[in-house]
């Protein structure tokens, strides 16, 4: 297990950080010894490469990490951190090479999160972790570090559940626990209230025993910047009545990855007291097959009063996100994000590390990108093009959930929920995956908390 700890200057086994243009004044300076062991080793300052380094014992004497070609040490992140926690021998290690404090901040968040694994599903007891700890680095922001650290840790285990451990009840129940933990309040729409105020996501949830639910959390501070977050919370999504291939629903357990991550924000906003007033919508339900279900051709009325033609079932994300964000753009709080696993058509253009956002105003989104790419959070801007609007046309409604044609998915769907975002002047819709394909240090194959560091800088940069 990964620890953060204060200690004595000079304290600790020394890790030196190396990028290729500093390479050479860093062996310089190290003990001859050491050096020559690590030209030995054929130590080149490769990316993630680690040397261990020896006392004239045998015993640990220090490490160097490659940073490869960064220009400086302080452009590290905080995934450059990550793999330590299993390649490093055990022991207490401090950051011997001087870094800024924002470089402090993201080793420190790192090492942190190089921790992170699924265990609770097993019957077994895993084996246990190396043990290390990690001085402080100076200037190191250790309040965010392990408030991020918790965030994104508890938005990943919400995403890594098992569909049948966690459905909308959890999810609300979730909810709640992070309400009386900071103090806030919360109310749980459902039934025939949820029918009747909130259409869309009744009908979504309405073949499913596990019943659908609208859960609104608030934390009230009068006088401050109003934001609310909303997150798509489909707990498993089968595609309803045109279902979904099986190897499609193999993921669908993360289609609530849009709620997880809001909560995780919401999370991380709270603990380190924002000067905001925060509001938390999640519309939670289950998109399931059954004689109940919402049908291709039906005709709902949402929150709004626009009436919704249904052209596929599939695209189920955005028929609940469209009351939920109705429901907060009546308030129009200064700063009203949207997150959610939304469209296979984000994926294919970007991939599963690059969420897509849109925005109501371009600029909202170009600095969203510029601090994602500070706090290795990356996101990138899509045009809300209106060009695009009339592909949600229908013949017997206000409009359809979907386009005919085969083009710009996450734009159409963008486009879809902008229908319903009408007061707000600040927007931001983020199209995510939530999930890691691949092992990576600090990045395990299983859930991925995407976009809450980016969007909580954003937070902190516009309303303080």
């Amino acid at each position: 297990m990964q620890t953060l700890v204060t200690a004595p200057e000079g304290a600790g086994i020394p890790l030196w950080l190396a990028t290729d243009s500093g390479y050479a004044a860093l062996l310089q300076s190290l003990p001859p010894m050491q050096a020559a062991w690590a030209q030995a080793q054929g130590f080149g300052s490769e990316r993630h490469r680690l040397q261990l380094l020896p006392d004239s014992t045998g015993a640990v004497a220090g490490a160097v990490l490659g940073l490869g070609t960064s220009k400086s040490v302080d452009e590290l992140s905080l995934w450059d951190a990550a793999p330590l926690s299993e390649r490093l021998p055990a022991g207490t290690y401090r950051v011997a090479t001087p870094v800024s404090a924002h470089a402090a901040t993201q080793f420190a968040l790192g090492w942190l999160l190089g921790s992170y694994r699924l265990t609770r599903y097993r019957s077994a007891p895993p084996k246990p972790s190396i043990a290390n700890a990690l001085i402080a680095p100076p200037g190191a922001d250790l309040r965010y570090a392990h408030a991020a650290a918790q965030a994104m840790g508890w938005a990943r285990d919400l995403i890594n559940a098992p569909a049948n451990q966690l459905g909308p009840e959890e999810l609300a129940t979730a909810a709640l626990e992070l309400v009386a933990q900071y103090a806030g309040e919360a109310v749980v729409h459902s039934g025939e209230t949820l029918t009747r105020e909130y259409p869309l996501i009744a009908a979504v949830g309405a073949a499913s025993a596990r019943a659908p639910r609208l859960i609104d959390c608030r934390w009230r501070r009068a006088g401050a910047a109003r934001v609310t977050l909303v997150g798509k919370g489909v707990c498993f999504d089968s595609g309803g009545l045109d279902l979904k291939p099986s190897a499609a629903m193999l993921l669908m357990k993360k289609d609530m990855g849009g709620a997880a991550c809001a909560l995780g924000l919401a999370r991380l906003l709270l603990d380190l007291a924002a000067p905001i007033e925060l509001r938390l919508l999640i519309p939670a339900v289950e998109n399931s097959v059954g004689s109940r279900a919402y049908r291709p051709g039906d005709v709902w009325r949402s929150r709004k009063g626009l009436t919704v033609e249904i052209g596929n079932t599939d695209a189920e994300g955005r028929l609940v996100l469209a009351d939920a964000l109705c429901e907060a753009d009546a308030e129009r709080p200064d700063l009203l994000i949207d997150l959610a696993t939304l469209t296979g058509a984000a994926r294919t253009a970007l991939g599963p590390d690059l969420p897509a956002v849109f925005a109501s105003d371009e600029t909202l989104t170009a600095e969203l990108a510029d601090i994602a790419r500070a706090h290795a959070d990356p996101v990138w801007p899509m045009p809300l093009w209106m060009g695009y609007d009339d592909e949600l046309g229908s013949r017997v409604a206000d409009l359809n959930n979907v386009s005919s044609s085969p083009f710009a998915g996450a734009i159409i769907a963008a486009l879809f929920l902008k229908r319903f975002v009408t007061a707000t002047p600040n927007w931001l819709h983020v199209d995510l995956y939530a999930w890691n394909p691949k092992d990576r240090p600090g990045r395990p194959p299983g859930a991925e908390a995407q976009c809450v560091r980016a969007l909580y800088q954003l937070i902190r940069r516009r309303l303080g």
